[in-house]
């Protein structure tokens, strides 16, 4: 195998950056609407972000230190200032003005009206929602941890969420989140997104009830399949015990390549049970 093989301190940062969000992806978007102490309102998108804690709940994004100029985003400057932020996420439906709020218009200057967008009055905190995003959630800036004086820099934006704003329609039946009616996006490298609908959602199942089994307990003539993938061998082995399968299950998978080649379309179709049959059959 080749690889190429950066060292941060020997590489010019914009260049690592771009490595590092090509590589480092899909990431969310913290949609982050913030105040001055003036009561002047800003909404700008970063994807340095996620979920860290449940209890207590707790998001954490990070303003960089711009590369060019080793200034600092007006969303920094504000939570400093004025410790309360709102974290709207985006879908699929506003991600281009979401885009547009992104341009570094001067300080004063209101995103949601550049942008198209809607402020719906918070309950807890000062900034507004926005009332197109699909979800809200209402922080206090518990701390802002500084990771660096170049630019570049991160700023670790510490938030406890006070209050959670879902909208009715990205739920399912359940009451809970259905990924599909959510329709969010993430940032890649450079320009690109991604949208998480359609086809591009899978499952997994979580190995959580269980212990799997493991790739070192599967059967030799398995494991060294050039058919299945890791991806096979992988929820193969994400089963407790081996199946106990009595004689041959499906009779026209009388050779080790028919075995696997149809193993994997059942797996494929999330048959792993059959799969396995055909496997020891």
């Amino acid at each position: 195998m080749s690889y190429l093989t950066i060292d941060p301190t020997e590489v010019l940062t914009p260049k690592l950056q771009a490595y590092l969000q090509g590589a480092i992806a899909p990431r969310p978007i913290a949609f982050a609407s913030t105040i001055d102490k003036n009561g002047t309102v800003n909404l700008s998108p970063f994807s340095f972000f996620n979920l860290f804690s449940a209890k207590p709940p707790i998001l954490v994004f990070s303003p960089s230190r711009k590369v060019r100029d080793n200034t600092t985003k007006h969303t920094l400057e504000n939570v400093l200032d004025e410790p309360e932020v709102v974290i709207n996420i985006v879908n699929y439906a506003m991600v281009e003005q979401t885009s547009l709020a992104s341009c570094e218009y001067p300080k004063g200057v209101n995103e949601f009206t550049k942008a198209g967008f809607t402020e719906l009055p918070s309950v807890k905190v000062r900034p507004p929602r926005v009332a197109e995003s699909p979800a809200s959630f209402e922080c206090r800036v518990n701390q802002v941890v500084s990771l660096g004086n170049d630019g570049g820099a991160g700023n670790l934006v510490i938030c406890e969420i006070v209050l959670a704003h879902f909208k009715n329609e990205i739920l399912d039946d359940t009451g809970q989140v259905d990924p599909q009616k959510l329709d969010a996006v993430a940032r890649m490298g450079g320009d690109f997104y991604c949208r998480a609908h359609g086809e591009s959602i899978f499952t997994v199942p979580k190995p959580n009830t269980h212990l799997g089994i493991g790739f070192d307990q599967l059967p030799k003539k398995i494991r060294n399949s050039k058919i299945l993938s890791g991806n096979d061998l992988g929820r193969l082995a994400n089963i407790e015990k081996l199946p106990l399968v009595e004689g041959s299950v499906i009779s026209h998978a009388k050779d080790e390549e028919s075995q696997h080649l149809l193993a994997k379309k059942l797996l494929a179709e999330g048959k792993v049970e059959e799969a396995w049959r055909v496997l020891l059959g």
